[in-house]
């Protein structure tokens, strides 16, 4: 673990690095490039609920965060503390606690986390019956050998680290809604799979229509990256995954450069929206090699919806205009401080969050395409 600094120990670090390079410029004239890392300013970015929810408290994920990096704490645990908010949220049907089910009702949830510094990484998928696997995602990383631990396997190792397991992670709301997509998506039981399988998927869609679920929670996730004055990066990616999938169905969240990507030396991106299509290219991936290449946060995540867009030829992922049909949202961070969101499809309510010295804030999302993923 990264030695923690408090924010005198920043500031001093800093200051003695800008004291370093004027001195060499006063007595040796023009001076070689110094190697000591520069301070940064620090910010957390996260989607859209990482300063929404507060869990009855009175931060959000993004808050919390940036207080804990800015006191000196570990970068990848402040960011876990502050999704934590949100996976205990009952009123947040996207993560952790009362995240929607499966088709079969059951929570299985999916978390991923990564240190820049040391160059670590951990994930659980499938897991049932704990609120918070981004905590189990960081026992991983920090107690095995390993980077992915999935179902049972992944309960059981929680169980052995002391966490609490529980029956059923279902809040009543989660229960009602799923129990709402049940009547609309199987009245009769046993319907063809394939024409099940696209019931399922147009009952969930016309939920969201009428507002009964938001269309991010029908996605699911929460992805938090941040860097601390001292340049430590790092990212956590934590979902219920999509909202009543095949039991076991595992999207991108879990997995190292789709759903989350660090590179130390270089930046952090994660990403919310459908899975599948994230998987097809490792956007997170393309998109921290891309700011390796210079490329600015922004420019980096629209060349990964390009891609995406790109290799979306099924003609069921298209709507009317040939275009994709579904939501798919990237967040960067790279090792300046330097920040962005994007998104396939972007409107006035489509936005991501964002905390800096200057307090916390939702800002929108640039959109790749334009209009509406549907056609309705």
């Amino acid at each position: 673990m990264t030695k923690k600094l408090s924010r005198r120990e920043f500031v001093r670090t800093g200051a003695a690095a800008a004291g370093l390079a004027a001195a060499s410029n006063t007595a040796f004239g023009a001076a070689p490039t110094v190697l000591t890392p520069q301070s940064v300013k620090p910010v957390v970015i996260s989607s859209g609920n990482g300063n929404t929810r507060k869990n009855g408290g009175t931060e959000t994920c993004v808050e919390r965060a940036f207080r804990m990096i800015t006191d000196g704490e570990d970068v990848l645990e402040s960011l876990i503390a502050g999704v934590n908010i949100v996976e205990l949220d009952p009123e947040d049907s996207s993560v952790g606690y009362g995240g929607l089910p499966n088709a079969d009702g059951v929570v299985q949830l999916d978390s991923c986390c990564m240190h820049g510094p040391d160059k670590r990484a951990g994930a659980v998928a499938g897991i049932e019956g704990v609120r918070t696997p981004s905590l189990v995602a960081h026992a991983v990383m920090q107690s095995t050998d390993h980077h992915l631990l999935v179902g049972d396997g992944a309960q059981s190792f929680a169980r052995n680290m002391g966490f609490e397991i529980e029956a059923d992670l279902n809040t009543e709301l989660s229960r009602q809604r799923w129990l709402e997509w049940k009547r609309r998506a199987d009245p009769e039981h046993y319907l063809d799979p394939r024409e099940r399988a696209e019931a399922g998927y147009k009952a969930g869609l016309q939920m969201v229509r009428e507002g009964l679920i938001e269309e991010e929670h029908f996605y699911g996730t929460i992805n938090c990256d941040g860097i601390a004055p001292n340049g430590d990066i790092c990212g956590v990616t934590t979902t219920s995954g999509l909202a009543w999938k095949i039991p076991g169905r595992v999207g991108d969240s879990p997995i190292l450069g789709a759903g989350l990507y660090v590179d130390g030396d270089i930046g952090a991106a994660g990403s919310t929206g459908r899975g599948e299509a994230n998987l097809y290219g490792l956007c997170s991936f393309v998109i921290v090699e891309e700011m390796r290449r210079g490329a600015h946060p922004k420019d980096a995540g629209m060349e990964a919806l390009r891609r995406v867009k790109e290799n979306t030829v099924e003609q069921r992922l298209l709507n009317d205009r040939g275009l994709p049909n579904f939501g798919l949202s990237f967040y960067m961070l790279n090792k300046k401080g330097e920040y962005a969101g994007v998104a396939m499809y972007a409107d006035e309510q489509s936005k991501y969050a964002v905390c800096t010295e200057n307090g916390s804030a939702l800002v929108p999302l640039e959109p790749f395409l334009d209009g509406r993923s549907t056609d309705d």
